[in-house]
């Protein structure tokens, strides 16, 4: 060989040394990359798809299947990719992958070494085969029949053990086909192993941690629904409310994130803005586990321990049998005095009169103790009236009719709790803020307390417990003060109303647009998007949703 030739044969060498220098350093760049990448992905099925596609890249292998170990000891096909045969199952497709899994041991109990996927999960050793059909010591007839079914030629095979930071091995990364520069195809090269390794112990550790953490957030969740379950023991009427609001919110949330245009156009979600309103949903009432159940569940103006209404027909049947003995001694000075027969009928219709009004006054105090919206000025003077009235209690005194405390009560305007009772109710959003601001939050829930703590304040600053305004609220505490609301008018189990209609609640709703409850971007965004409409079809009765003539909302395209 001549000088000029060796010269140019070393210089080849060097050019394709320094080449394959260049594209190994690029890989490693790339292997840098995706292993940020798949710290951040949330996403299971995502993040074993975003595994295998780039182990598939960084090896240009053509196919892969990503396996996990499960309980039952066997690997379960995960994500199955071959690039050339547009061959793509599990992960993100909605295909599942249809094959068994593979059994770690054989029915003998001894260690399936003839599968080379069991074997690296079993050994953790990394099998690199430059051609599977002359290879020895494995069984590759599957991948035979698959490659007669398909007309692929599987050849190249790398397999990875994916272990994690405990040594454990979790999974198995399996590659087939690495492609040269021209698409031929090659066996995986030691940098290729060394790489796909790297890139395994990698995802093995970015999966054992979400996982982990998807295991703490379900917890955390549990324990959610478990102080929620607690709050629908303690009172029918307040569980359903607990589940269904978070629903709403996250209904008129993602609206408000689909708004191209207007005041909120530039309000948008990620995933974990996503994940924090919604345990911020979940936790918004928490503080109802404070609140007595007498004043929860109190259903009737009346009612205590028991409806103290039952108390007052007894009264009203006691003055009933006064006025029936006044009559016969009545009677009977007649017919000592010897009165004619007009003045034994004028005092029959007197006594029929007096009972007649006894049973209509009853029959009032009994529909003012249901409670409704609003009491009339002229109902809560009657109330008075009859309050007035005097009978013979058990120790044989003149007592009035009403205590002041059943006076109290039954001339309670709207609904049916006092004004004590009501600050009782209220006060569990205090104790929702305190149970919530003293939880150490991590960084991406740190606004959960503010979230859940705002939903009765109000826009002009009227509202409870901060008295804040709009300006001083987040945009999904302001959210969640509207779906807490529409909940309220049209929940159907509450003990002292029925659900409202749509166009019922709607009017209501808007309303309390125009007098500054509630956002009014907000309010346009849940009539305009139909948000109440699809709620409605998952929670509400058919007969509460009626036709909703958006013209005639108040405040609404005002």
């Amino acid at each position: 060989m001549s000088g000029s030739t060796a010269e140019s044969t070393q210089g080849l060498r060097l050019l394709a040394a320094a080449e394959a220098g260049e594209d190994l350093g690029q890989r490693l760049e790339q292997l840098n990359a995706i292993g940020a990448s798949l710290s951040a992905e949330r996403d299971i099925n995502r993040l074993l798809e975003s595994i295998l596609v780039a182990a598939k890249t960084i090896t240009r292998a053509d196919g892969g299947t990503l396996y996990r170990v499960a309980e039952d000891r066997t690997l379960r096909f995960e994500i199955v990719r071959t690039t050339s045969l547009h061959y793509y199952l599990g992960g993100t497709t909605g295909t599942p992958v249809p094959f068994y899994p593979i059994h770690l041991e054989g029915k003998d109990g001894k260690p399936n070494h003839n599968m080379v996927a069991a074997y690296a999960a079993l050994t953790g050793k990394t099998v690199n085969i430059p051609d599977a059909y002359v290879a020895e010591g494995f069984d590759f007839s599957g991948t035979r029949n698959f490659d007669k079914k398909t007309g692929y030629r599987s050849k190249s095979f790398l397999t990875v053990p994916m272990k994690n930071h405990e040594n454990e091995i979790i999974g198995v990364l399996q590659l087939i086909n690495a492609q040269g520069p021209g698409g031929e195809i090659m066996a995986f090269s030691a940098s290729d192993q060394r790489l796909a390794e790297s890139l395994a112990s990698q995802a093995a550790i970015a999966l054992t941690n979400r996982m982990l953490i998807n295991q703490l957030e379900e917890l955390f969740e549990s324990f959610i629904n478990l102080m929620n379950t607690a709050i629908d023991e303690k009172s029918p009427y307040t569980g359903g409310h607990c589940q269904r609001v978070p629903q709403l919110t996250m209904m008129l949330a993602e609206a408000v994130n689909e708004t191209q245009d207007g005041p909120l156009s530039s309000f948008t979600m990620t995933d974990k803005d996503r994940y924090e309103l919604k345990i911020a949903g979940l936790l918004h009432d928490c503080g109802k586990v404070t609140t007595p159940v007498h004043v929860v569940d109190k259903a009737t103006k009346l009612e205590a321990i028991f409806d103290r209404v039952h108390l007052i027909d007894t009264r009203f049947e006691v003055l009933k049998r006064d006025a029936e003995i006044e009559l016969l001694k009545e009677k009977a000075l007649l017919v000592a005095h010897g009165a004619k027969r007009a003045e034994h009928d004028a005092a029959d219709a007197r006594h029929r009169e007096r009972l007649r009004r006894l049973d209509e006054d009853r029959a009032f105090l009994r529909a003012c103790n249901i409670g409704g919206e609003a009491m009339r000025d002229a109902d809560i003077e009657r109330v008075k009236a009859i309050a007035g009235y005097t009978w013979t209690d058990i120790s044989g005194h003149q007592a009035r009719f009403l205590t002041e405390d059943e006076l109290k009560n039954l001339i309670i305007r709207a609904g049916t709790l006092t004004p004590e009772e009501r600050q009782v109710i209220n006060h569990h959003i205090v104790a929702t803020i305190k149970m919530l601001e003293a939880l150490p939050w991590p960084r991406h829930l740190k606004n959960v307390p503010e979230y859940a703590g705002g939903h009765h304040e109000r826009m002009d600053g009227k509202g409870y417990p901060k008295g804040l305004t709009r300006e001083q609220m987040s945009v999904q505490a302001r959210v969640m003060g509207i779906a807490d609301i529409f909940e309220a008018l049209t929940a159907k189990d509450r003990p002292y109303k029925k659900g409202k209609t749509l166009s019922e609640s709607l009017e209501i709703l808007g309303r309390f647009r125009l007098n500054g409850h509630i956002d009014p971007d907000l309010f346009d965004v849940f009539v305009r998007k139909r948000v109440y409409r699809r709620y409605a079809e998952q929670f509400l009765d058919k007969e509460q949703i009626d036709e909703v003539d958006e013209s005639k909302i108040p405040g609404f395209g005002s």
